[in-house]
């Protein structure tokens, strides 16, 4: 039976004490950097808001944490296991490589009893894992240069091999990329990881986190609305839109005035028109907004268009909970939108006399 966690203060002052009774029973994903951790781990204590605390560490890589290299908190899981330590540790040393089931056979490890293991302790396969870390890495030398000199910075075999794996995670294949783009993308960090901005010369047209499952059909709508003008690069207006998110993580402005391209139907656009009222520290049900929009019998409807923003923070799909408040979904994962909720109380209390 799964360990039931105790309350966030107990677990954070568990941490603050390296407390061992929770070694291996709780784990604490610091959304400040990215990584999770032991209880019991050395390093430099987070900040109480930074915290989110989870059972396993299935349950930290599901929410897009990678693991600490001091506390190493994949190591309790990868002892049970003797493919999983080695595994792990070659991918550790090639993120880049493009790893197969030869790899793993090559290794001396059975393909389906590894899958088998590491969907048990990290709800992923080695494959599917080894895949996120080469994606990020191809993402990342695309920006920076030609297709050719990406797929060599990444590490791929082949660039008709980066072609697919860039088109899983994009929705578009490189060699399809249009020159002098009327669309194109570029990432922004943050500290709930990187985001993938896709802009033209005026506006921004998309804004999510780049590990959200619903980006590639996401790029695919834009290229076809954009007739297949679409490519890797940079404009003003992604400057401008990453120096708001950094006032607004940095506690400094919630405020976006980058002008803002809406990609849906009349009804749905309004709805993402009535979420940029709701003030930051506020949160709205899907009832309440269907109520103000004047169609109260529409609160379904209201969910479909609040899941179906393609920019995020910006057009605050993040502040619409459940009717007994309860956090609901997020794409972005709900520790992020629980991280966005805590941070924003920042600017409710600043607006009180």
């Amino acid at each position: 039976m799964m360990f039931e966690l105790p309350d966030d203060d107990t677990l954070y002052a568990a941490l603050l004490a390296r407390n061992p009774d929770y070694d291996g029973r709780a784990f604490v994903g610091v959304s400040s950097t990215g990584i999770f951790c032991r209880l019991t781990c050395p390093a430099r204590k987070p900040k109480r808001e930074n915290c989110h605390f989870y059972n396993d560490v299935a349950a930290c890589l599901q929410a897009g944490f990678r693991p600490c290299k001091r506390c190493h908190p994949l190591s309790p899981a990868a002892q049970s296991d003797p493919a999983v330590t080695p595994l792990l540790a070659a991918l550790e040393g090639q993120p880049a490589h493009r790893w197969s089931e030869t790899d793993v056979i090559r290794m001396g490890f059975d393909p389906s009893t590894t899958r088998r293991a590491f969907k048990r302790h990290f709800g992923m396969t080695f494959l599917e894992m080894a895949r996120g870390r080469r994606l990020a890495l191809g993402f990342t030398a695309l920006g920076a240069g030609s297709v050719i000199a990406a797929q060599l910075d990444a590490g791929f075999e082949s660039p008709s091999a980066f072609r697919a794996a860039f088109a899983k995670l994009m929705g578009v294949a490189p060699g399809s990329l249009a020159k002098d783009a009327l669309l194109r993308a570029d990432h922004i960090k943050t500290p709930l990881g990187d985001m993938i901005a896709v802009c033209d010369n005026r506006a921004l047209h998309l804004l999510e986190f780049a590990d959200r499952k619903a980006l590639p059909s996401e790029m695919q709508r834009l290229r076809k609305a954009a007739n297949g003008s679409i490519g890797i690069g940079r404009f003003a207006t992604h400057d401008r839109i990453a120096a708001e998110l950094d006032a607004f993580f940095a506690k400094k402005s919630a405020s976006f005035a980058t002008p803002l391209t809406l990609h849906g139907t009349p009804f749905t656009r309004d709805v993402w028109k009535t979420l940029q009222t709701i003030p930051a520290g506020q949160t709205r049900s899907y009832g309440a907004i269907a109520a103000s929009m004047g169609a109260p019998q529409a609160s379904r409807a209201v969910a479909r268009a609040n899941g179906a923003n393609q920019i995020a923070i910006v057009i605050p799909c993040h502040r619409v909970i459940g009717a007994d408040g309860s956090l609901t979904g997020y794409g972005g994962g709900l520790w992020r939108k629980q991280y966005l909720i805590d941070l924003e109380k920042h600017y409710a209390d600043r607006r009180q006399p």
